[in-house]
């Protein structure tokens, strides 16, 4: 048991169930106060991403089996801990949970609906065809973090509030996937990553601009539907101010130190996930 759930990467899934949860609470900005029928829903879809990110991860194994034999020997499937049989059903059985639990929610809201399609047709695009394409691919896991929040946006029917939160939570994922594939390199087969193809220098701009462009875009709730004078917006500054100091360090050390700039990378997205939250209490 504890072997599969290595396998679905737990901290992962519990980072999209409160991406989702997160996205929701702040389209709908009552704070925690929302009726019950809300909760309802926004759990359910929480659910649905978390069982469709865990469907991925499983997927992601399978196919990345080679390359982890180098790059991560410790995983499940390399060890033999989970077969590859079992890591087979597994994925199918979490992708089919995460659609029939949505269901009810759908009904009521189809962009959910919507999103949940373009989330699994990038996911299953991403693992045949982006992945062994570099950039492409990490283009494709910046999409999939920013629809987390559009997810639970829709849920509240407020999904244009939280394309800021969208496009950040896009932009800081991208400079980590590049700094992941900068870190991978040696391990990396039958892919042609950014750091591969340009170099390691020219793949640390990139992750560098992307933070930039994300921390000039963390200005923007304030300036547009948060009063920054208010407890949820000081909240917010403070917090974000946080996390964007902490993004800055996951770049600053680029192109050396990759291991510990991806640390940093999480980090200050687990802090900006906490700002996020502040804006619900507008």
């Amino acid at each position: 048991m504890l072997s599969a759930l290595r396998l679905l990467r737990p901290g992962n899934l519990a980072v999209s169930f409160l991406g989702t949860i997160v996205g929701g609470l702040a389209a709908r900005g009552t704070g925690v106060s929302a009726p019950g029928a809300f909760w309802l829903w926004v759990v359910l879809a929480a659910a649905s991403t978390a069982l469709v990110t865990a469907g991925g991860n499983a997927l992601n194994d399978l196919l990345d089996l080679e390359g982890d034999r180098l790059n991560h020997p410790d995983r499940p499937l390399v060890t033999g801990e989970v077969s590859v049989r079992a890591a087979k059903a597994i994925t199918v059985a979490l992708f089919v949970l995460g659609v029939v639990v949505v269901v009810p929610v759908i009904v009521f809201v189809p962009l959910v609906g919507v999103i949940l399609v373009i989330a699994i047709g990038s996911l299953l695009l991403y693992e045949s065809r982006f992945k062994a394409e570099g950039f492409a691919g990490n283009l494709t896991v910046a999409l999939l973090t920013g629809l987390v929040f559009l997810y639970g946006g829709a849920v509240a029917g407020r999904v244009e509030l939280v394309a800021v939160f969208a496009g950040m939570a896009f932009l800081a994922t991208l400079s980590r996937e590049v700094i992941k594939d900068a870190e991978d390199m040696a391990g990396d087969v039958g892919r042609r990553t950014l750091p591969q193809s340009h170099g390691v220098v020219a793949a640390s701009r990139v992750a560098q601009s992307s933070v930039a462009i994300a921390i000039a875009a963390s200005v923007l709730p304030v300036l547009w539907f948060v009063p920054w004078a208010s407890v949820a917006g000081i909240m917010y500054v403070v917090l974000v101010v946080a996390a964007d100091a902490i993004f800055v360090v996951s770049v600053r050390y680029l192109p050396e130190r990759l291991h510990f700039e991806q640390t940093m990378s999480k980090v200050a997205m687990s802090v900006a996930l906490f700002a996020f939250l502040a804006v619900a209490f507008r």
